[in-house]
């Protein structure tokens, strides 16, 4: 068994698709997955899983919160190496001082054809990103509510992502670490 973290969209974002943990930790375990367990109220779970489970992984959640909740999530689903190997590759270490100017975006997919020069013409000058495999960093020290390149990433990449700022990918790879 191997320890995966799934980062779930959307979830008690806004007053809108509302889903207590408590009632996530449950959707997991009536589709085997037990043990799991979450940071913050907004999706990002651990749990212990097989390398085949977790291939489906996200399908499979993502219909599950559909026939409890009535909504159907985004869910990425990778392994706890997948996400050490993305802060340990921080392009932008010195953004750690300020944790909610450095996001992450966990990939579904690798883009087969990233629109990187469209993300270049609507990016702030004070905002940078690279993109690293199934991995998009983004520094924005002027916010990310204000990030015009932040609401095009998605699409610019032409695969399912979701975004967690550093103090959140740092706190659920130790709640990750602490499972293993």
């Amino acid at each position: 068994m191997a320890t995966a973290i799934a980062f779930i969209r959307g979830i008690n974002v806004g007053g809108k698709a509302k889903l207590p943990m408590k009632d996530l930790v449950r959707i997991l375990e009536g589709i085997g997955i037990h043990g799991a367990v979450t940071y913050l109220q907004s999706g990002n779970v651990a749990f212990r899983c097989t390398k085949v489970q977790r291939e489906e992984l996200a399908r499979r959640i993502g219909s599950a919160i559909m026939s409890h909740s009535n909504f159907q999530p985004q869910v990425v689903v990778t392994s706890i190496q997948e996400v050490e190997h993305a802060v340990a590759a921080n392009p932008y270490p010195e953004a750690r001082q300020d944790p909610k100017s450095l996001h992450l975006w966990f990939l579904a997919d690798v883009p087969a054809k990233a629109d990187l020069e469209k993300l270049n013409a609507v990016k702030s000058e004070t905002e940078r990103f690279e993109l690293h495999r199934k991995i998009f960093y983004l520094h924005a020290p002027d916010g990310l509510g204000q990030s015009r390149l932040a609401t095009s990433v998605e699409k610019c990449l032409g695969v399912t992502a979701t975004a967690r700022n550093w103090r959140t990918v740092t706190k659920t790879l130790q709640m990750a670490w602490d499972l293993a």
